[in-house]
């Protein structure tokens, strides 16, 4: 199988865009190309664009989203394809344009993902988000995103142990990290005393879903990320020689059932574990090999539990380590650098896209603030439903 990698990415300002979702999927785009060194004259080269977003058609009344983005950037006749998996459109995007390259179909494609989720009420975007769920089984009875992970955080804290100053001390150390991100939504420090404190939690930190509260969270974003990869065999013949070949050692996704009652032990993460698996073994490596992690935190408990399902700690100890301090920049395994969903944002489609935008970054040593001194692989999980479809990916310089 061929090998690909990334030579190019792009990142807007998460946050509130200023700009129409065209013109901020096309902001990402023209920056992935420009940091690839593909300037107008050599844009020819794409041969495949692919757009990964959940809500272009239901909530900006976009739809044909990749096909207007090729136009837009007169890249045309480049094939162009959305792609729509939830809140892992973006890295189900990624994963189609290794695909692509890998089968020998394509030598180029751009992936971007985006959504602009601000363009809406926070009840119409709760709602629109909840679509994913069951229509019969769970969205019909007013079941949402929240309350699932609401539920799934107390069970975690009856078989494990979690306590909710733990998923307080996953979201401090995440805006910590977005304050050196100059693209994350929320660039602000967050005192831990401050959303503990029983003296004035419900006012600093109110409950949301029962036991989360508001700072467990990720906010409502708008922004897109794109990157540019290339066939390895065709780097220098289409102008990237320049650019660090980030290789995708591994790509795997994975699923489970629809209906979360249905599920065997609803405090387990089936599809992130074997999404996992799967893409350790397609990489060759391990959880071992791995240097730093963008795991998918629209909920602080996710981040604990999927560190543990991907092998990074032992079954029950993601929160411990936490606690200790080794999942923060300098410590064994840091997570979520980019500030992750809590702090970074989670403009649906773009996250993972986002999140692999992040790992190049570390593996280039570019993660200015926040860098993983000598990483070299990097491990993204991109959560779609409630767990019910996953997608790993694994990139290295080695």
């Amino acid at each position: 199988m061929r090998q690909v990698g990334i030579v190019g990415v792009g990142h807007t300002k998460f946050g509130k865009t200023s700009g129409s979702f065209l013109d901020m999927l096309c902001e990402a785009a023209l920056l992935a190309m420009d940091d690839a060194g593909a300037k107008t004259g050599r844009r020819n080269v794409i041969d495949q664009v692919f757009v990964g977003s959940m809500g272009a058609g239901m909530v900006n009344r976009v739809s044909g989203a990749a096909s207007a983005v090729v136009d837009s950037l007169n890249i045309r006749p480049a094939m162009a394809e959305t792609v729509e998996n939830g809140p892992a459109s973006g890295a189900s995007a990624v994963k189609l344009g290794v695909m692509a390259i890998a089968s020998g179909m394509c030598d180029c494609v751009l992936v971007i993902g985006g959504e602009a989720m601000r363009e809406v009420t926070g009840w119409e975007g709760t709602d629109f988000v909840a679509t994913m769920l069951h229509p019969t089984a769970e969205y019909k009875y007013g079941l949402t995103l929240p309350s699932f992970a609401g539920m799934f955080t107390r069970l975690c804290m009856d078989r494990f142990g979690v306590e909710s100053k733990d998923l307080s001390i996953v979201s401090v150390k995440n805006h910590d990290n977005a304050c050196h991100n100059p693209v994350a939504h929320i660039q602000r420090t967050v005192v831990l005393d401050r959303i503990t404190n029983p003296a004035y939690i419900n006012a600093t930190n109110p409950i949301v879903a029962d036991p989360l509260r508001q700072f467990d969270m990720c906010p409502v974003s708008d922004g897109a990320a794109a990157v540019l990869l290339v066939a390895k065999d065709k780097q220098d013949e289409l102008g990237f020689d320049k650019k660090l070949f980030v290789r995708v050692a591994g790509i795997s996704s994975a699923t489970d059932t629809h209906v979360v009652a249905n599920r065997e032990n609803p405090s387990d993460l089936l599809a992130v574990r074997l999404s996992a698996q799967k893409a350790y073994k397609m990489a060759g490596m391990g959880p071992e090999d791995i240097d730093v992690a963008e795991l998918h935190d629209a909920f602080q408990i996710l981040e604990i539990e999927e560190s543990e399902e991907v092998g990074l700690f032992p079954r029950g100890q993601g929160h411990i380590a936490a606690r200790n301090g080794e999942t923060k920049v300098g410590g064994k395994m840091p997570i979520n650098t980019s500030g992750g969903l809590k702090a970074k944002g989670h403009p649906l489609g773009a996250t993972g896209v986002s999140q692999i935008v992040e790992l190049v970054r570390q593996l280039r040593g570019e993660a200015e603030g926040r860098q993983v001194v000598g990483a070299k692989t990097g491990l993204a999980v991109n959560f779609g439903g409630f767990g019910n479809n996953v997608v790993s990916t694994i990139l290295t310089t080695k």
